[in-house]
């Protein structure tokens, strides 16, 4: 293990989303601020759209971890599931009994008595979904319909919908229409700059305990950033294994050549099944063969030798040559 080897208290590129490792971009801080303030202001739905890997879920445990015991909070993200399973979900994460197979009228008078406790108490009610690009529309519709409790002054529910871009495609279906419009703060997270990847890994071994001093030389930070395209997750990946290989070489700063050992280490391309390697290899083979027909089909004709051959000739030429040379044959003279 590096931990030692490098002076970290804790593993700095860990794969939970553990918010103390939060780095709050320009484009992060933002997402912050516009989900606390639509929670904050009581507007009902809010939204995070980004692509994997850029820190969604880290960032949604932060906004938890800030409002505390301000608000009842529920985390779901268990997705892949219909209206009824959805309902069970939520009550058994607010410690409700379900005695039964309670139905979803039930579900939801249970659901509306908690909601009526918290606003009594003064606190605000928040429900958290992940992942929710999994969702099935009609699960969306369920979820639209909770929104409808309210009291004629305040929503007594703010519900946070976080997924990847097939969320925004759900979304824009004319079916859920009435939900689209409820949204009414929706933020996104772009990659992180080169320079933030910097800022992005000096912040994580500062948390981790590093005492200070760069560990990953320019040329490597440079490598980083090409190769995980300012993904967090990915930036994440390549650092652990950057960090054991580093070790294990007793390089006390991680050099370029040890990125390019992980890059190569990544390479899905030499681990692939050989029938698949054929199957792309045949592919470009066709393509090519198909690219060739065409700069033929619309070549004049031409003199071979003695014989004049006509477009349909010479193709049928060239298409008995790829054929021979797919099969590996001799070519005559």
């Amino acid at each position: 293990m590096f931990l030692d080897f490098y002076k970290l208290r804790e593993q700095p590129f860990g794969v939970t989303p553990d918010p103390r490792f939060l780095y709050l971009s320009p484009g992060h801080r933002e997402a912050l601020a516009s989900i606390f303030y639509g929670v904050d202001a009581g507007r009902g739905f809010v939204a995070l759209i980004a692509k994997p890997g850029m820190g969604k879920t880290t960032l949604l445990f932060h906004l938890l971890q800030r409002l505390g015991t301000s608000a009842r909070t529920v985390f779901l993200f268990q997705t892949q599931c219909n209206s009824r399973e959805f309902m069970r979900f939520l009550l058994l994460e607010l410690g409700c009994e379900l005695q039964g197979q309670p139905d979803v009228v039930t579900m939801h008078e249970e659901f509306n008595r908690c909601l009526l406790q918290e606003a009594k108490a003064g606190r605000r009610f928040v429900v958290v979904v992940d992942e929710a690009q999994n969702l099935e529309p009609s699960v969306l519709e369920t979820i639209r319909l909770l929104s409808d409790f309210e009291t004629p002054q305040a929503k007594l529910l703010q519900i946070v919908l976080s997924g990847q871009p097939e969320l925004a495609d759900k979304l824009d279906r004319p079916s859920l229409r009435q939900l689209r419009q409820r949204i009414s703060l929706l933020s996104g997270l772009a990659p992180l700059c080169p320079e933030e990847v910097e800022r992005y890994i000096n912040h994580r071994l500062r948390v981790a305990g590093h005492p200070g001093g760069p560990l990953f030389t320019p040329a490597a930070l440079k490598m980083i950033s090409q190769l995980s395209e300012g993904i967090p997750r990915l930036i994440n990946n390549i650092c652990f294994n950057a960090l054991s290989l580093g070790c294990s070489l007793r390089q006390k700063s991680v050099e370029v050549d040890v990125i390019q050992q992980v890059a190569a280490d990544f390479d899905l391309a030499g681990l692939r099944s050989e029938l698949d390697a054929a199957a792309v290899s045949l592919a470009t083979v066709t393509s090519e063969a198909r690219s060739l027909e065409a700069k033929i089909t619309s070549m004049p004709a031409r003199v071979l030798g003695d014989q004049r051959m006509n477009p349909e000739n010479a193709l049928a030429y060239l298409q008995d040559i790829i054929q021979r040379l797919k099969s590996n044959q001799r070519l005559a003279n």
